[in-house]
């Protein structure tokens, strides 16, 4: 019986997943040690599509404190990403409190994985090996390509041509659907940088673009890496509109908007 590896992959998103990482990790607090270990595994909650990092307990150099037993609520029907705050556990365990020199950090303790502590990403400094990585652990079971393309790509909002192209760069990133990196002398569209930035465990920090022209429909419609990590060089300084805010023809064959978390 042939099986579709996405779909028996996403059916365990109802289960606590970990992996294991030989990867030295290192948790700072401005700049003190907190965890140092090259026992860490990756961890992804029930419905979490995106992984946190936990240690052992015992290679934490600062005691847990405020440990309460947490019981998960009904486990949601859709996706968690990282817009969903780490405090929304859905399984059941223990939370905590850990304090370094830069403040405190909240701590889950899944029942099922004893001795070990997940992390929240955001109130530390991580490193794997020497290097800091941002934003939250990359997954090894995802990878993103980047291929040249000759397809005809026109980006339409109502009755405005915002950008077109002959020669977009396609990304194609696991669990998302492909993106289109556009040169800057492809848009068409007057566009101003916004004040959101975001970031990207595999891109980096992304600058916002939106089209005072469409009003409220413009705003954040686009986005773009100025300075990717070097494996992402191709699409620096390049532009890529949502496909879930605008329309894509595509070879003159107009694309269904993706559903994703950018979808509102």
């Amino acid at each position: 019986m042939a099986t579709m590896l996405n779909q028996y992959l996403m059916s365990a998103l109802g289960s606590l997943r970990y992996e294991p990482t030989v990867k030295m990790v290192t948790v700072t607090s401005a700049e003190q040690v907190l965890a140092r270990t090259d026992h860490a595994y990756l961890v992804w909650e029930p419905q979490r599509i995106v992984p946190s990092y936990a240690v052992p307990v015992i290679d934490l150099q600062e005691p847990l404190e405020d440990v309460r037993p947490y019981t998960a609520d009904a486990i949601p029907t859709g996706m968690l990403d990282p817009s969903n705050a780490f405090a929304q556990h859905t399984c059941a365990g223990r939370t905590a409190v850990v304090h370094g020199a830069g403040g405190p950090g909240e701590v889950f303790l899944p029942d099922d994985l004893d001795g070990y502590a997940v992390l929240d990403f955001s109130p530390f400094d991580w490193f794997e090996e020497d290097e800091r990585i941002f934003g939250h652990p990359r997954d090894p079971f995802s990878r993103i390509d980047i291929r040249h393309s000759a397809r005809v790509v026109h980006i339409v909002s109502g009755g405005d041509i915002l950008a077109e192209s002959g020669h977009p760069l396609m990304l194609f990133e696991t669990h998302l659907p492909p993106r289109f990196y556009l040169s800057p002398g492809d848009v068409l569209a007057d566009l101003v940088r916004s004040d959101t930035s975001t970031t990207c465990a595999y891109k980096g920090e992304a600058t916002h673009w939106s089209a005072p022209r469409l009003g409220d429909a413009g705003i954040d419609i686009a986005w773009s890496y100025e300075n990717p990590p070097p494996e992402m060089h191709q699409i620096t300084g390049r532009i890529c509109f949502y496909q879930e805010k605008v329309d894509f023809v595509i070879d003159g064959v107009r694309g269904e908007r993706p559903v994703t978390p950018w979808s509102q």
